[in-house]
């Protein structure tokens, strides 16, 4: 099978795949650099094309790149002043104590 076929992947990747790509695109990707990485990242989630029948059939797909979003949540908080996170930190400290008893 030549390289980039997609012969073994499953309607659901391939579904997984067009949406990943419909989402670069919005954010200003070209339209095959967005295909290319949407591809990476279904091998990246699933390991590979799973056609049904064969040695990947009845194995689950996660979604482990969705989770990366996560990272970037960061930036904000490192962006808000020390006064403004201690005063959020206090007020989570108030919470938890008073939810304790």
């Amino acid at each position: 099978m030549p390289r980039g076929a997609k012969s073994k992947y499953t309607a659901k990747q391939e579904r997984k795949a067009d949406h990943v790509a419909e989402g670069y695109e919005k954010r200003g990707v070209k339209k095959k650099e967005a295909e290319r990485r949407a591809w990476a990242t279904v091998n990246k989630d699933d390991g590979g094309g799973k056609k049904p029948g064969g040695s990947g059939r009845g194995t689950k797909t996660g979604h482990p790149a969705a989770h990366k979003g996560g990272k970037i949540g960061g930036r904000a908080s490192a962006a808000r002043p020390a006064a403004a996170r201690s005063a959020a930190a206090r007020k989570a400290a108030a919470t938890r104590k008073r939810r304790a008893s």
